[in-house]
């Protein structure tokens, strides 16, 4: 009974992705709590509010706190994580990362013909991308429900449009703790490389490490070594002048990518023992980017929804706002 005990935990630690956890709980609450106390004064002001920046510091744990719910959902979720790029910016020596695929399923297509997919390569991208254009349209109901409730006569109405917005609210703050996680994983060096826990089995002419770095350097040194408010302090300035997601995105993460040889380097010049300054100052800006990011996104998000769509049939934000349009049919459903 024991062995096959031990066999069955073996098992299951070999179908789980090494990737998988980025950062750890500290790392990634310090990106959704920098990240939303760093928010300017254009974005609806219950995002600012203290308690609204602790909840999505610990939102920003969640997909990674529901790991081991089930089989089914490990091993749909467990890929949205990370992006296995090798040293020629191709995804696990198959198709090249760039340009990337319109949609997750050409991505796919892309990666079969390698004989890959993307439960192998990572989808991480796709992740961050998902979750920005949820924020966008939970934004573009936010307005809408605000100036219903501040507009509409109908007493019951009214109460609708109050609680629809008090929902809407809480879902803002969920998908934008979901989109921290991810933007905090592709800050993580490790989350973008094959070479995510050890250099492995690869050409290795500079001599890096081959043990399983991954863990503490994202968990135990962060923990240890990187404090919030350093994190601030590192963060850079609010950029939302490019709004291209995808571009964005895939920058982003090569970004990051560029980083891994230099971490590696500092893994073997000893900058990841415990309270070594390069190493905290590396890690430090590695977070500070994810937080930055996710700030911009956030913005970026809530310019964007002012030119979206809410309901169905689809209804523009901008007629509402005019009062071209009765919202109340299109949100509660005429059905």
């Amino acid at each position: 009974m024991k062995a096959r005990l031990l066999a069955a935990v073996a098992a299951l630690s070999l179908a789980l992705p090494v990737q998988a956890l980025a950062w750890g709980a500290s790392g990634h609450r310090m990106v959704g709590e920098a990240a939303m106390a760093a928010l300017p004064a254009e974005v609806p002001a219950f995002l600012r509010q203290p308690a609204a920046v602790r909840d999505v510091g610990e939102l920003s744990r969640e997909e990674d706190r529901s790991k081991g719910a089930g089989k089914v959902h490990d091993h749909n979720r467990d890929s949205a994580h990370f992006l296995d790029l090798d040293d020629e910016g191709k995804l696990l020596g198959g198709p090249p990362f760039l340009p990337l695929p319109a949609t997750r399923a050409d991505y796919e297509k892309a990666l079969q013909s390698a004989g890959l997919d993307s439960w192998k390569a990572g989808y991480l991208p796709y992740s961050i991308i998902d979750r920005r254009q949820q924020l966008t349209k939970d934004f573009a109901y936010w307005r809408v429900l605000t100036y219903a409730r501040a507009h509409e006569r109908n007493r019951a109405r009214r109460a609708w449009y109050a609680q629809d917005l008090a929902r809407r609210q809480a879902q803002i703050l969920r998908t934008i703790g979901e989109l921290s996680h991810f933007v905090g994983d592709g800050a993580q060096p490790l989350h973008v490389t094959v070479h995510y826990n050890g250099w492995g089995d690869y050409p290795n002419p500079n001599g890096y490490t081959t043990g399983k770095i991954h863990g503490p350097f994202e968990g135990d040194f962060v923990f240890a070594n990187v404090k919030p408010a350093d994190v601030t302090k590192a963060m850079s300035p609010l950029d939302v002048q490019d709004t291209s997601l995808e571009r964005r995105t895939t920058e982003y993460l090569l970004k990051t990518s560029a980083l891994v040889a230099p971490l590696y380097d500092l893994e073997k010049a000893g900058g990841l023992s415990d309270g070594n300054a390069q190493g905290v100052a590396f890690t430090t800006d590695r977070i500070a980017a994810g937080a930055s990011e996710l700030r911009n996104l956030i913005v970026i998000a809530w310019k964007m929804s002012a030119t979206s769509n809410v309901g169905w049939p689809v209804l523009k934000v901008e007629d509402v706002l005019a009062g071209k349009a009765d919202p109340y049919d299109f949100l509660y459903g005429k059905d």
